[in-house]
């Protein structure tokens, strides 16, 4: 089968794209598109109508390097989303209100140390064995017991099956959220799991893994045997590639739904419509909040940590009324975001006392009365230190390289100085607690903010510490229906004294959420999408099985 390279899309970039064609992709595989799928025949001569299918594009970050393995990252890693090619416990709705999967009901004990689950008993893997709750406990254990896991359940302790139809999963303290992880950790069979999995993985969900050629393409296949509706799409194919590349596919024909940016929005190639996805995709620049010379110890090691400049409170507050969030959304995303003061903006946990209208001289009072004086070129200093530092983002990124200069020039009116650096990721990490950073965060759950403001949270990159904050978090998932906790997940941002908001410790100053931009073509019928989490990738498919062709 012919396959497609970012290379061979690259070289559709510019005035040649209209000439060149990429008719040699999945040949043999019928496709979407402003035509109907191109028919056969069968043995008999009979004509034979090809399977619906749909052509994405994805950021090449997309592709999971493990392959399609959940005790790696497959649907669980670091952009969360359902596995198709595995079935969950259970899921999230458009509203994110959870519905079954696997699972017919499930309870937490009162303590919150406990969630039992009970498991439908009519789910086959595709290689006809029953799926049953031992998968479950196998799988979820096989998560804790993985060096190499993306996916974070410390708090769980272990699962057991009690029976074919019944999982017990002890945790070690109690955490509600769990919940939205189970609704992306894909179950695998216990006695098919081993090396390699990842190539060729047994499932039981909506599709089967067709092909995957490594740094270009996945096909994915409707699963025959699953035991649910069965999706309208019958073939998903991803290809991965640049965001300029993604332009040329979509110029070109030869993709149906192309990924985007604000950057490239206006190109809206003729026979596609611009499909706008709202997200909690919140982007942000990290505040470390401790002086320099400290260290902090992560998962990779000791770093160095801290900044003499961001560590005084009054910097960090000036930054988060002195910038102008309106302005960054129409200049760096012509338009295409909503104004985010928070990680996960205008969720159901989210504090409106995060909310922090624009006050430049509120800014630069803050920084007066903190003894931040003007130095002779207009940038502060206090105490020998000047209010100059690096602001990094990733390489590549044009949304996050233009955050950085726009908010590099608004900061400029407060007397602050970021030198913006652009470098790969390899070469972020080492700053990340000592230095300013474009971040790009968001799922449809609270645990993002766990993760960041904790004390000890997986992304704590502002070293940030607060007792009260802390405690609100730890009672927040302690309650055994996560819709009990969404006021205190509020009060750990602000409960009137304390907290991460802008008034407060601002550990983070936010922007906006990006709106999650798509090329998709005209007689597609894309399904309702609920808030799509952090990353441009598989998250849109989420519903493909719903989707169909005029």
């Amino acid at each position: 089968m012919a396959t497609l390279t970012r290379r061979d899309f690259a070289k559709l970039t510019g005035a040649t794209a209209a000439t060149l064609s990429l008719g040699g992709i999945l040949a043999g595989c019928a496709g979407g598109g402003d035509e109907k799928p191109a028919a056969g025949a069968d043995a008999t001569g009979a004509d034979v109508a090809a399977p619906s299918q749909v052509i994405v594009s994805m950021t090449v970050g997309s592709e999971p390097a493990a392959g399609f393995d959940p005790l790696v990252s497959w649907g669980c890693g670091e952009h969360v989303h359902e596995p198709l090619i595995q079935s969950t416990l259970i899921t999230t709705d458009t509203d994110l209100s959870f519905k079954s999967d696997l699972a017919t009901s499930y309870e937490a004990s009162e303590d919150g140390m406990t969630w039992t689950f009970k498991i439908r008993d009519d789910v086959k893997f595709t290689d006809g064995t029953p799926l049953t709750a031992r998968d479950v406990a196998f799988t979820i254990n096989g998560i804790l017991n993985s060096e190499a896991s993306e996916c974070d359940m410390s708090m769980v302790r272990e699962a057991v099956a009690e029976d074919d139809a019944t999982v017990v999963i002890h945790m070690e303290k109690p955490f509600n959220a769990l919940l939205y992880t189970l609704a992306v950790v894909g179950i695998v069979p216990e006695h098919a799991y081993g090396e390699g999995y990842g190539a060729n993985p047994v499932g039981s969900g909506r599709y089967m893994l067709e092909q995957w050629d490594k740094g270009q393409q996945v096909i994915l296949k409707a699963n025959p045997d699953y035991y649910g509706e069965a999706p309208k799409i019958e073939r998903v194919v991803a290809v991965f590639m640049e965001e300029d590349a993604s332009l040329a596919a979509a110029q070109s024909g030869q993709v149906d739904v192309a990924y985007t940016s604000a950057t490239f929005a206006a190109q809206q190639p003729a026979g596609y419509d611009l499909l706008n996805c709202a997200s909690v995709d919140s982007r942000g620049i990290s505040l470390p909040t401790i002086s320099a010379g400290a260290k902090k110890t992560d998962e990779k090691g000791e770093a160095a940590a801290g900044n003499d400049v961001t560590c005084d409170v009054a910097v960090r507050q000036a930054i988060n009324y002195g910038v102008d969030r309106e302005r960054m959304i129409d200049n760096v995303m012509n338009g295409f975001g909503t104004v985010a003061y928070s990680v996960g903006d205008g969720m159901p946990w989210s504090s409106p006392d995060m909310k922090c209208t624009t006050d430049v001289e509120r800014a630069k009072k803050l920084l007066d009365d903190a003894g931040w004086a003007p130095g002779a070129d207009g940038i502060r200093e206090k105490d020998g230190v000047r209010a100059s530092m690096n602001l990094y983002y990733s390489a590549g990124d044009t949304v996050r390289q233009g955050i950085a200069e726009e908010f590099s020039n608004q900061m400029k009116e407060l007397g602050l100085e970021f030198a913006i650096k652009g470098v790969s990721w390899d070469d972020l990490y080492p700053h990340q607690f000592t230095d300013p950073v474009v971040w790009g965060w968001g799922t449809n759950a609270p645990i993002e903010t766990y993760n960041l403001f904790y004390s000890k949270g997986t992304g704590n990159y502002a070293c940030y510490e607060n007792a009260a904050t802390d405690a609100y978090l730890d009672e927040a998932l302690a309650c055994p229906k996560v819709e009990d906790s969404f006021d205190l997940w509020k009060k750990a941002q602000w409960d009137g004294t304390t907290g991460i908001a802008p008034q407060g410790d601002a550990p983070w100053v936010w922007f906006a959420n990006i709106d999650h931009l798509y090329f998709a073509k005209e007689n597609l019928k894309v399904a309702e999408q609920k808030p799509h989490p952090h990353g441009h990738g598989w998250s849109l498919v989420n519903n493909v099985d719903q989707w169909s062709w005029a």
